[in-house]
Formats: C-alpha cells, structure tokens, sequence
C-alpha cells in the first residue's frame, strides 16, 4: 500500500471518530462520510460562487503575467462613520467565508473593501512564486485605486500574517490591525528542511480527497461542524473535481510555501500601530495557540488581547454577536491612544 494511500485510510478513520465525537458532543448535524452526490464540479474561479456582495476586479502584473484581483467593496448600509476597514481572508476561506463580518461592519457604518488574494476566490490562479509582499502590493493598489487613504485592516487566519506585512510596509495606512486567530506565529524553519514545491504539489494532487477537506475544516470548529458551513467543504471539493485542479493544486504548494519562507515574527517588533489579537482561545490549528497569542501582544508595541474561551478558529461564525460587537468597538477607537482604550 502506498504511503498516500495509508494517508487517506489514516484520515478516514480520524475523520469517523472525529464526527461522532463531535456530532454527540453538541450538535444533531453530522457530515456525510462521503461527498453528496449532487455535489459537481466548480472551476477553479469559482464563476458557479454566488459572492454576498457584487464582485469587481482589479487588474495586477506580477512577474510579467497579468491577472486580475477580485474584490467586494460595500458601502455602510447604517449611518456612515467616515471610516474604512480591509479584510483579509485566510488559506481556505476566499472574502466569500467574511459575510457575516461585512455585514456587521456595514450595519456599523464602515466602507468594507474585501479582496480576494491572487490564487484564491474569483481572483486570478496565477502560477508564481508567491510571498505576503505580493499580496501586500496589491492591497494597496486596491486603496489607492479606490481613492483610500487610511483604514483598519483585519486578517484572519493566514490574512493575520498579511495583516502584519501590510501594517510594517504600510503604517502612514493603517489605522488599526486586528490579528484574528492568525497562523503562522513562530518561525517554521528550524529542523524543518525544505520540500520542493514540484513535490508538494504532487502531494496534494494525489493526497486531497473530501475526507481530507472535511477534516480540515472540522479543526476550525470546537464541536460539530454546522450545516451551512460545509458550503466551504463544498467550493473546495468542486475545485478538486474541476479538470484545472493539477494547476490548482500547484498554487496551493505555493501559498502554503509561505508558511516556510516568509514569516512575520520579525514584523511585529516593528508594528507601532494600534493592534489587538482577537478571537477564539481555543484554537486546535496551533498548538499553544493562547501562549503564542499572549508572546505576540507583548512583542508589538502597542497591543492588546481579547479572546474568547470555548471558541476556535472561526470567531465570526462560532460567536458572531459577540466577537463583531468587539470588532466595531475596536476598530471605532481613537487609532492614536493605547491598544487597550476601546
């Protein structure tokens, strides 16, 4: 038996105990085992996505090729503030996974600009060697694009990590930074000799399955999965069946590649910019999560922390009421007094 083929029979069996335990522990919805049959294939931009708010596009060069970045730019829908914030997505999600984020924001009188990053979402799949600079660019040129001088700047996930980058290349911008739940919180690198990203590519050609999709997405959540967020599983299982997953499949080598050669914990020291590490306490992505977290507001120069027992990776789903009232009173503050003044 090959090793991929002991990979998936491993996950498998992980993935059944996982469900049970979970489904029994709280919730009277448990995943399939096996991928619905009325689940087709999706292209790997995502044209069969319905996005919450109208999608636009910018366009960008990197390394000669040109492509486009979408994006949702969302006008208040409450009494304006004046004041603008960016949300950056993380590996798995794309801006669409930001919706119930967007329209708090909204409802609090924030313009909310939420771009999907080359190689995610409706943007363009561009096979390059990726790097949070990139990513930072193109934010940036969205803004100026937009006519956007100052804002807040919220990333999720691996969004945390270019949050950090944008607010260290760019802090005449930035308002405010919210780390929210950010991977990516120690250097990789020590012990860990580097895999070619030819074969890790193959790897998760031959290796991503719906088993393997849906235990991924099962670690965000401390509890059983709810039904309407196996969309998630769903877009990312479509781009597995879509005949363009090979390319696919080599941009995410790509992107994860990130996680190894472009750490920010040489960012922080450097970010003086109000910022606050919000989200859930109980992270099962990283282990230590709640001491790295608290390491990572002591190194910035003017943070805070504010997170929240029982909950995971995914605070804007798992406890929205609370986690966007803190969000609005966040990112409201005074950006020129301390982190912990809101």
């Amino acid at each position: 038996m090959s090793i991929s083929s002991l990979w998936r029979q491993s996950i498998g069996l992980s993935l059944t105990l996982f469900l049970s335990v979970s489904a029994s522990a709280q919730s009277d919805y448990t995943p399939p085992s096996e991928a619905p049959d009325d689940w087709g294939p999706i292209s790997i931009m995502q044209e069969e996505v319905e996005y919450p708010y109208p999608v636009e596009f910018l366009d960008v060069t990197h390394f000669g090729k040109n492509g486009k970045m979408a994006y949702m730019d969302v006008a208040p829908t409450g009494p304006a503030n004046g004041l603008n914030v960016m949300l950056f997505h993380g590996m798995n999600f794309g801006g669409i996974g930001f919706a119930p984020t967007i329209e708090a924001l909204a409802e609090a009188g924030f313009r909310v600009v939420v771009p999907d990053r080359v190689g995610y979402g409706k943007s363009s799949k561009m096979d390059i060697p990726y790097n949070l600079h990139i990513f930072a660019s193109d934010s940036k040129k969205l803004l100026d694009h937009l006519g956007i001088e100052k804002t807040g700047i919220v990333g999720h996930s691996m969004g945390g990590m270019l949050a950090a980058r944008f607010t260290m290349t760019y802090p005449e911008t930035t308002t405010h930074m919210v780390l929210v739940n950010q991977i990516g919180m120690n250097d990789s690198r020590p012990g860990r000799p580097w895999t070619d990203i030819h074969e890790r590519a193959a790897q998760l050609e031959e290796s991503t399955s719906y088993q393997s999709i849906l235990a991924n997405h099962m670690r965000y959540y401390n509890g059983a999965i709810k039904s309407e967020y196996m969309e998630f599983v769903r877009i990312q299982y479509g781009q597995l069946m879509s005949e363009e997953w090979p390319l696919l499949a080599r941009i995410r080598a790509w992107q994860q590649g990130i996680l190894y050669f472009d750490p920010v914990v040489y960012d922080w020291q450097h970010i003086e910019t109000k910022a606050i590490l919000l989200g859930g306490q109980d992270d099962r992505l990283s282990p230590g999560f709640a001491e790295r977290s608290q390491y990572i507001a002591e190194t910035l120069p003017n943070a805070d922390i504010h997170q929240y027992p029982g909950i995971g990776h995914n605070p804007h789903l798992d406890l929205p009421e609370e986690y966007h009232a803190d969000l609005v009173a966040f990112l409201s503050s005074d950006p020129d007094t301390a982190a912990t003044d809101w």
